[in-house]
């Protein structure tokens, strides 16, 4: 008899076929945009408007095995910096706002750990002048509920990135700190969404606005961010981020990415001089691809996460 592989086994694909892209900066203005992606790695024209708020600067995970959420960001006029979320179904849609929870942020990072569950975590308050950052974070349940601030641990931070690796655990990296400037700090997560105190600077450039995914069933990817740059760094199953790999396709910042096809990733839209709409594939062994012509409205400052 053959055993059973289950869905989320190393040796099997282990996380979610298709994926969204949401919400980000027009330029003039922020919107509620969606963009599909299919389990083959295909970007959808926009989809019609959600009914959340459109907002920049936020965050988006999985949670439920098969769902997803976005949460946080910026808005504009004031307060600017919100703690609203909105839960994506198991096909894609993305529901009306939820009350936040929470310190009010923008530039969050998150993530999903412990297989069915996520977490949102740093990023900054206010806005200019006071742009205060911070290090609090909120789990998410399985359910989509996400709970009250937990302290922060590790350099309080805006503008980092996170993805999920080694099956269930979570990695937030990079960012920029109080007084400014790009750093190649890491923060592990464990299983039971527990964040460590700041790892040992990695080899990878450091920088910020730059954005992550899970790959290959058990590792992640960082990529591109402020410079411009599109260089990558690999993490491991066991959570070590590589040194740099040389950039493929073109250098943009304020980008998103997330999970397709079970074990692979897309880097999409962000900055580049102008407002972006390209896609980068990844496979499942960490490669980059060239560029893919955008599809959708050009933006930065969006979210992403996989679902389904």
């Amino acid at each position: 008899m053959f055993p059973i592989i289950p869905a989320d086994s190393a040796t099997g694909a282990s996380g979610n076929t298709e994926g969204i892209f949401g919400f980000g900066n027009t330029g003039p203005s922020y919107n509620s945009i969606t963009n599909l992606v299919s389990n083959t790695g295909v970007v959808s024209s926009n989809q019609a408007a959600t009914t959340g708020t459109a907002r920049g600067y936020l965050a988006a995970c999985e949670y439920g095995e098969d769902k997803g959420i976005f949460g946080y960001g910026r808005i504009s006029p004031p307060p600017y910096a919100v703690s609203m979320t909105n839960l994506v179904s198991n096909t894609g849609v993305v529901a009306s706002d939820v009350s936040g929870v929470g310190s009010a942020r923008k530039e969050v990072a998150a993530c999903g750990y412990g297989e069915d569950k996520g977490i949102f975590g740093f990023g900054s308050l206010g806005d200019v002048p006071t742009h205060t950052r911070t290090a609090v974070t909120n789990l998410v349940s399985n359910a989509g509920v996400v709970a009250s601030d937990t302290a922060g641990v590790g350099t309080a931070r805006g503008s980092a990135s996170a993805t999920q690796y080694g099956g269930d655990k979570g990695i937030f990296g990079f960012g920029n700190p109080t007084g400014g400037g790009g750093v190649a700090i890491t923060n592990l997560v464990s299983n039971a969404g527990v964040v460590a105190s700041d790892q040992a600077a990695t080899t990878g450039t450091a920088r910020q606005n730059l954005a992550a995914c899970s790959y290959g069933a058990d590792k992640g990817i960082f990529g591109y961010g402020s410079g411009p740059t599109a260089v990558t760094n690999l993490v491991s199953n066991a959570g070590v981020v590589s040194s740099d790999v040389a950039g493929v396709g073109t250098s943009r910042y304020q980008l998103a990415a997330c999970e397709y096809g079970g074990d692979k990733g897309i880097f999409g839209y962000g900055h580049d001089g102008g407002m972006a709409s390209m896609t980068n594939l990844v496979s499942n062994t960490g490669v980059v691809s060239s560029d893919v012509a955008g599809v959708g409205t050009a933006r930065y400052g969006p979210a992403a996460c996989s679902f389904n």
